[in-house]
């Protein structure tokens, strides 16, 4: 009988136990819940400037027109003065158009009628309504990809033909302006 009274006791002691642990766990609970309280910071803090930064978008200088422009040689034609440049092409099968960044000699994007998906829509290859079909998707794809001013400096003996027309008034109804704007110099 001893026995039973000793093991009633000790599971008595042991709820109140886990009661209490209960307890102390509520109030840590509710004390996590408050807000605390800040110190005010100081002006000096938010004033001071990080003496490391890290830019974790590439392309953000040339979206503001910080970034360097290479120049080039005057002699050189196209011009090198850009950050994207269009290039628009006509063969007698069919039509091209990429879009070349400043630093890079493979293009960054492109739009041609060998492509399958943009032939099955088209009657001929090489036709006005093939030119402005490349322009539609070329610009779907800048905007895409995020690219929405670009240079477009066309061949002067080709530019007045109804096929470049064409391409140009699609690719400017796609939203992308075909100028970049002038860079900006920041003084030291």
């Amino acid at each position: 009988m001893a026995l039973r009274g000793l093991s009633r006791r000790i599971r008595q002691l042991g709820q109140i136990q886990r009661c209490s642990v209960m307890v102390a766990q509520e109030q840590t609970v509710r004390g996590l819940s408050q807000a605390a309280s800040q110190p005010e910071p100081s002006a000096d803090e938010n004033e001071a400037v990080s003496p490391t930064f890290v830019n974790r978008n590439p392309r953000n200088l040339e979206q503001m027109a910080l970034a360097v422009k290479d120049r080039g040689w005057k002699t050189t034609w196209p011009h090198r003065q850009f950050y994207h440049r269009l290039v628009f092409s006509r063969t007698q099968n069919h039509v091209t158009a990429q879009v070349f960044s400043s630093s890079s000699l493979v293009p960054v994007l492109s739009c041609s009628t060998k492509e399958w998906a943009v032939k099955k829509e088209l009657a001929s290859t090489n036709s006005v309504a093939a030119c402005q079909a490349v322009g539609e998707v070329l610009a779907a794809r800048c905007q895409q990809a995020g690219i929405t001013r670009m240079v477009y400096r066309a061949i002067p003996w080709t530019y007045r033909s109804d096929a470049v027309q064409c391409f140009r008034a699609a690719i400017k109804e796609g939203g992308i302006i075909l100028s970049e704007p002038r860079r900006k110099y920041v003084g030291t």
